[in-house]
């Protein structure tokens, strides 16, 4: 049995690139664990989003059958990705993207229609990906920009986490747009920010004296607390948000995975209109092509993975298998699939391969049976992870050349604007924007190369959507 093991061991080493990398197999467990539990939370809110939303015609989609299916595609497409790409990069149902295609989208044909243009979409991207244009735009991106995209990733998923814990929040009928608390008054009230509070303070400890697990030990500790509070304080479930920290009646449930396969490529076009429908798939692609940019570049910089040109190893595969998971949300009704940004967990936790996906693919897998386990982590115990993993990532702001305006501004509005617009997309956009025109100000406007001023103009009529769609009699 030790030699099957020992040899077991090399195996995995010499696939995964495990020691090449500086890791070891227990370090991409650990971070394995600690992104399944600051991403699965998916598995509730993304059937909560889309089941509030209604077709044209008025049907709603199953809160149980979204579960299941949700937890399904997010486990394969991030076990292939973990295998083919070798990046601890994990894959789930897009937030923002879930919201526009449940209250946008929908309404203005049938659920299957509207799951058609998501495939289309990643379909799309897989075209783009396989021509090598996607590459070729992030290989265009200089490097200061990359790096400022990683800190703008990590102000981003720290403010989620600050908001999701209830410690910030917009006020009601405040004259600031956020302010403390979980009403935005300007006091903490609750015993989930107690937990947050408790669970952020041991992280940073942790951290600081450089404990292995520092984050998935957070996690844990935090969830107990929350366990004991909920059950000793006898508090209303409603203030723990979507997953509240009680044992529940029942710890296993049957998948229902009847929605899989359930979409129609052309019927979009039929119901809203070739415009309409053209229109809905631009804004779907470009949000998954550039949220997955900046969510690639960001975790492979944190890992170390990024050679000296910025450049990830097997990148067309990273970026091909992030557009079939597109495509494969869609297929299944779950909407469109992308890289989490929530991956930085286990990155911080010392993952470095795609050994780190296996073990999340399998809690995937295991979800779909014992789903009401996994929906006792609440936010409060999950969301000091991401506080913490901002911390890390914005420690790359030390190398941007602040100094040298014209690269300093771009790199200081993509970083600003991802947390302040609440969108990767819209920071990365602007900051292209603003270093093109800066350059051609400088009279330098043939050093950003053609593909980064194509790609700009895209973020311009990106921002303009709206009068465009006024113009060609969309609204």
């Amino acid at each position: 049995m030790t030699g099957t093991s020992v040899q077991t061991g090399r195996g995995l080493d010499g696939f995964f690139q495990i020691s090449r990398r500086g890791s070891t197999i227990e370090r991409e467990v650990r971070g394995g664990l600690a992104t399944f539990f600051t991403m699965a939370y998916i598995i509730v809110l993304n059937p909560i989003i889309l089941s509030l939303g209604k077709d044209k015609f008025g049907h709603a989609l199953s809160f149980p059958e979204l579960a299941a299916a949700t937890a399904l595609i997010a486990g394969i497409m991030t076990l292939i990705m973990g295998v083919g790409g070798n990046v601890p990069i994990a894959l789930a149902a897009g937030l923002g993207l879930n919201g526009v295609l449940a209250f946008q989208i929908a309404p203005t044909m049938s659920w299957p229609d509207a799951m058609g243009l998501v495939v289309i979409e990643g379909l799309l991207i897989c075209v783009l990906v396989a021509t090598g244009l996607r590459q070729m735009i992030m290989d265009a991106i200089p490097l200061p920009l990359k790096q400022a995209i990683s800190v703008g990733i990590g102000l981003f998923i720290a403010f989620i986490g600050l908001v999701d814990a209830g410690f910030v929040h917009t006020p009601q009928g405040g004259a600031t747009p956020v302010g403390l608390g979980v009403t935005g008054g300007g006091r903490l009230t609750g015993w989930p920010v107690v937990v947050f509070a408790f669970g952020l303070l041991l992280t940073v400890v942790l951290l600081t004296r450089r404990v292995r697990g520092a984050i998935l030990i957070s996690i844990v500790s935090s969830t107990l607390l929350a366990l004991f509070i909920h059950a000793v304080a006898n508090d209303p479930d409603k203030q723990w948000g979507l997953q509240v920290p009680k044992w529940p009646k029942d710890v296993t449930a049957t998948p229902d995975l009847s929605l899989i396969g359930n979409f129609s490529i052309h019927g979009g076009f039929v119901h809203a209109g070739i415009i309409t429908a053209l229109v809905f798939i631009f804004t779907l692609a470009l949000s998954d092509f550039f949220d997955t940019m900046g969510t690639v570049i960001g975790i492979g910089n944190e890992a170390g993975l990024l050679d000296e040109k910025g450049q990830l190893p097997n990148i067309g595969r990273v970026l091909f298998i992030d557009a079939a998971a597109a495509a494969a949300g869609g297929a299944a009704s779950v909407s469109s699939n992308t890289s989490y940004i929530e991956s930085a967990a286990g990155v911080g936790e010392g993952a470095r391969t795609g050994l780190s996906n296996v073990v999340v693919a399998a809690l995937f897998g295991l979800a779909l049976f014992f789903t009401p386990i996994y929906a006792i982590v609440p936010q409060a115990a999950a969301t000091p992870a991401l506080v913490a993993v901002g911390f890390l990532l914005m420690t790359q702001a030390k190398d941007i050349p602040w100094d040298d305006y014209a690269i300093a501004i771009p790199a200081f509005l993509t970083m600003i604007l991802m947390p302040f617009t609440y969108s990767i997309t819209n920071g990365i956009g602007a900051g292209f924007i603003s270093y093109v025109v800066i350059r051609a100000a400088q009279g330098r406007h043939r050093e950003p190369s053609l593909l980064l001023w194509a790609t700009s103009l895209l973020f311009a009529a990106y921002f303009c959507l709206d009068p465009i769609e006024r113009a060609l009699g969309v609204k």
